[in-house]
């Protein structure tokens, strides 16, 4: 594994990052600029491991960071008729890198999902009470998340990998149509139902620091708390655009115009907030990282 330090100087790190053209790696990349961290993107295909391996041997890395894989374009309900490219891409890539990782001695940082979750009888909406790193996933309705799941349950058995559950992920840039906020002001309709939410600009830096402390395991990789769909375009007619309106539908309504179901879910993060007490709830950093900076009203 790579070695942490003992002495008053840190080890000088070098990221390698997987995923060059997806949201995560762009921004995984923009942020070790901006922090000095050398880093190289992975030119190898995650399922070719003499490809990986050739990766490793000519950047030398201190950590690998895995941000690819695939959610499906224009959304999840692509993996159910690509079921073979979702297999190839999210579990034969990522357990080859995985098991490469472990080979070579390397922490792998996995931006996994969160969304192998449904609200059940143990987990109640609004009840407060979230799922935890060592619970069983129970959300099977679509094949993305099915694979997912498989994958998270064998990832598991390598001591080298941390598991980041990323849930609905959200950021500043509100003109990202992968951005979660972009996502649902661009529907005809939305449900409204509580969630657990990722906001980018905050977790992504603290991934980084995983790395750096080499955690590994199993992390909810979410802000604390839950947000509605009504909630964050509240937030967004009253920070944005006033004249913003929006039409709510229900959960048998929106299973006409899907392919496969969607989860919906709070994921507990106590473990996360122990090791970063500084974690902002998910409401708190909606306004900190992504509203206020992107204020257009004259909301105080």
């Amino acid at each position: 594994m790579a070695a942490s330090t003992n002495g008053s100087s840190p080890p000088a790190l070098k990221f390698l990052i997987y995923g060059r053209t997806g949201w995560i790696g762009g921004l995984l990349g923009k942020l070790c600029t901006a922090q000095g961290i050398p880093f190289a993107y992975g030119a190898g295909r995650l399922e070719n491991r003499a490809q990986l391996e050739a990766d490793i041997d000519e950047v030398a890395p201190t950590h690998v960071f895995n941000a690819a894989g695939v959610t499906g374009r224009p959304n999840v309900d692509w993996c159910e008729t690509h079921r073979v490219e979702t297999i190839r891409a999210n579990v034969c890539g990522t357990l080859t890198l995985a098991d490469v990782c472990r080979a070579r001695g390397l922490v792998l940082i996995n931006y996994a999902t969160g969304c192998i979750f449904e609200y059940d009888a143990g987990h109640p909406l609004g009840s407060g009470v979230g799922f935890k790193e060592e619970d069983t996933p129970n959300f099977v309705g679509s094949f993305y998340s099915k694979t997912k799941a498989m994958v998270e349950e064998l990832l598991k058995n390598y001591e080298n990998v941390c598991t980041l559950r990323v849930r609905m992920p959200i950021s500043s840039d509100l003109s990202n149509p992968r951005n979660f906020i972009t996502k649902i002001t661009r529907y005809d309709k939305v449900v409204d139902i509580p969630n657990s939410m990722t906001i980018l600009d905050e977790l992504l830096p603290i991934s980084i620091e995983m790395a750096k402390r080499n955690l590994t395991g199993i992390w909810n990789f979410t802000n604390p708390g839950v947000v509605s769909h009504n909630e964050i375009l509240e937030m967004y007619r009253d920070y944005i655009d006033p004249n913003f309106s929006w039409k709510n539908f229900n959960l048998e309504e929106q299973a006409k115009v899907i392919v496969a179901p969607r989860s919906n879910n709070e994921l507990d993060t106590v473990k996360l907030k122990t090791e970063f007490p500084e974690l902002l709830s998910i409401k708190e950093s909606l306004i900190k990282n992504v509203f206020k900076p992107n204020q257009k009203t004259s909301k105080a």
